[in-house]
């Protein structure tokens, strides 16, 4: 029987799992642990590229240090050689489940609630690794997991980043080509993207899981990145009725083409589904039915930055395959002739544009001297941590300098301890390249002291002298004598102490004597008894019947208070104690000495007097008497 294979001496890899356009999925045993794993390798075409080689393995070192319950977990990377080409690999947890690829493919229609639940569960991870400096950039049916107990991983964390960062292109892998339906405008564009891009791909993802497609389909992925670049998506409940218009407004808002415009971070938009799921008021704008049958040109196409249409589709008039999702009436086919003619009149004033702006670029350079300063867009650092913040910025060419105030951000929502909350210049804004950006860290909630005189006060009193406060409250009882029923009797934190915002101070709230529930000590000794009430802070008092019983002597027959009655520590409980059975009665003796004979024996047998009745009992009796005196049948 032939051998399986091994990578690293240590995996055992077993029937494959999955393929895709740059990796393969194995089935694989941990011997040295004996757990199962799955192993994914490098495909040989792209492995040997060694720039590709070492941004995989960069990469594949990025995944792994993300730790979260919502991310397939990857527990080793490694290196395999197979005819002396290195292929690297990564051996991650096993999922028992499906991807929502092949749920969607089912058949199984999702619920709207579900859909949100599991986005939701997608947007954890996000949040996650987005506040470790790690953008997935494909987030897609085929790269999240269902678990069979209901629960959602997303797996491909750091993957899809080294392909564009390697440059692919739309039309370079079968794998990147699917991928084109939950791309972002600025993906399709080729421009720098942040974590938002994530949000867009989410948006596609949660679009499809309640429609059964994306939001944009075409002949070509051109034609879907035309799409995605151009078009605005018809709301989910145009497919489904069911959803609700408060899932379309955060579906829209997650699909917005200007980044600044959609959910600025996982926590937000997750923050919105929770909310939805809840029947609460949401963070997005409320949707305007779209026409039923109105004329298309008559509908609103956002704006798209400068050049960005022809960066997707650089030689196309009209993108290839659009199908039924046509801009609008102009791209009709008899109309042709006169959309040409007009293009035709803006590509000539485009052009004059041009070498106007040409003209004065020479001429300013002329004036200044040539000194100009490039200048780019400042990245988005909000959310990270100083470190991973400077990391970004040093791969822009940029430098940050921490301001130490970390008061600034003491009321900014949501905003977590030690990771950028504020920076200058703002994110997107131009800024001059190789310059500083300054960030402000969350030290942490603002600091409160914890109001005087909440002793003696009612709950809701010191509650609400709490909320003045910025403080919640924490209410418990506390059995003391010391303070007026139903009042605070003492905080915790003390009064004037230091607490953060938000948080929540005990308040001991007295509610007098301890009670406790009687217990039942009826057929119990006095003394167990006894030993059982005082412990509970009882008194005691003992009363002893004053007839016999059959009661053993000092078990307890009555007891003054029934059980489970409600007893105050203090309270008197008397107990009634039996004063046992009745001692045994026997019968005085019998004299057997004749008159005459009292002072010795005459000789002859011993004479005996019986009583007359009953006869039945005589042998009975005389031999008790026989026995109780000492005389012997056998004397002389």
């Amino acid at each position: 029987m032939e051998e399986p294979r091994r990578l690293g001496d240590r995996y055992e890899i077993g029937a494959v799992l999955g393929r895709g356009g740059m990796a393969e999925v194995y089935m694989g045993r941990d011997i040295r642990l004996g757990r199962s794993v799955a192993v994914k390798t490098l495909r040989a075409d792209l492995a040997r590229d060694p720039t590709f080689q070492a941004r995989f393995r960069r990469e594949a070192q990025s995944a792994a240090s993300l730790n979260h319950p919502a991310i397939v977990a990857v527990y080793d990377t490694g290196e395999d050689y197979i005819d002396g080409l290195s292929i690297p690999y990564i051996v991650m947890e096993y999922v028992d489940g499906s991807t929502l690829r092949e749920l969607l493919h089912s058949g199984r229609r999702l619920l709207p609630e579900r859909a949100l639940e599991m986005t939701a569960g997608v947007l954890q991870a996000l949040e996650y690794s987005h506040r470790n400096g790690i953008i997935h950039r494909d987030i897609k049916p085929a790269n999240v997991m269902l678990t069979r107990q209901g629960t959602v991983k997303v797996m491909d964390f750091g993957i899809a980043r080294s392909m564009a960062d390697n440059g692919m292109t739309m039309t370079q892998t079968a794998a990147v080509i699917g991928t084109a339906q939950y791309l972002s405008p600025e993906q399709a564009r080729g421009e720098t993207v942040d974590a938002r891009t994530d949000l867009y791909s989410t948006g596609c993802l949660l679009y499809e899981l309640l429609t059964e497609r994306p939001p944009f389909v075409g002949d070509s992925p051109v034609a879907v990145a035309y799409q995605h670049v151009r078009e605005d998506p018809l709301p989910p409940s145009t497919f489904d009725p069911e959803v609700s218009p408060t899932i379309d407004a955060i579906v829209l808002k997650s699909l917005a083409k200007n980044p600044d415009n959609r959910y600025q971070s996982a926590d937000e938009m997750r923050a919105d589904l929770e909310r939805a799921l809840h029947g609460l008021p949401v963070g997005a704008p409320s949707v305007m039915a779209a026409p039923m049958n109105g004329d298309p040109a008559t509908q609103y196409l956002p704006p798209t930055a400068a050049g960005g249409a022809t960066q997707v589709i650089p030689a196309h008039g009209r993108a290839p395959g659009t199908g039924q999702y046509e801009l609008d009436d102009d791209d009709r086919y008899p109309d042709e002739p006169r959309r040409r003619s007009r293009g035709g009149a803006w590509i000539l004033l485009a052009i004059a544009c041009v070498a106007v702006l040409v003209a004065a670029f020479f001429v300013g350079k002329a004036l200044m001297g040539g000194d100009e300063e490039k200048t780019t867009a400042t990245p988005r650092l909000l959310g990270l941590t100083s470190e991973v913040a400077g990391k970004n910025a040093a791969n822009l060419d940029f430098k940050i300098n921490v301001n130490p105030d970390s008061s600034v951000c003491a009321d900014t929502p949501g905003a977590v301890q030690g990771t950028v909350c504020k920076q200058t210049p703002e994110p997107a804004a131009e800024s001059t390249k190789g310059g500083t950006i300054q960030v402000w860290l969350f030290g942490g909630p603002k600091t409160v002291k914890v109001p005087t005189g909440l002793t003696g006060l009612k709950e809701a009193e010191a509650t609400a002298k709490l909320k003045e406060a910025g403080l919640g409250a924490d209410p418990q009882s506390s059995a003391t004598l010391t303070c007026e029923r139903e009042t605070v009797c003492s905080t915790d934190p003390q009064s004037g102490a230091d607490a953060k915002v938000g948080d929540k101070v005990v308040l001991k709230i007295a509610t007098g004597k301890p009670q406790h529930d009687m217990p039942d000590v009826v057929g119990s000794s006095y003394e167990d008894a006894l030993a059982q009430l005082t412990n509970i802070g009882l008194k005691v008092t003992k009363t002893t019947e004053s007839e016999y019983s059959d009661k053993p002597i000092g078990q307890v027959t009555r007891q003054s208070a029934t059980k489970g009655k409600k007893m105050t520590e203090g309270n008197q409980v008397n107990l009634t104690v039996s004063k046992g059975p009745a001692p045994a009665t026997t019968a005085p003796p019998v004299s057997t000495t004749p008159p005459g004979s009292a002072n010795g024996n005459t000789g002859g047998p011993p004479q005996t007097t019986s009583p007359p009745n009953p006869p039945a009992s005589n042998g009975t009796i005389m031999g008790s008497i026989r026995g109780n005196h000492g005389f012997n049948d056998d004397h002389d």
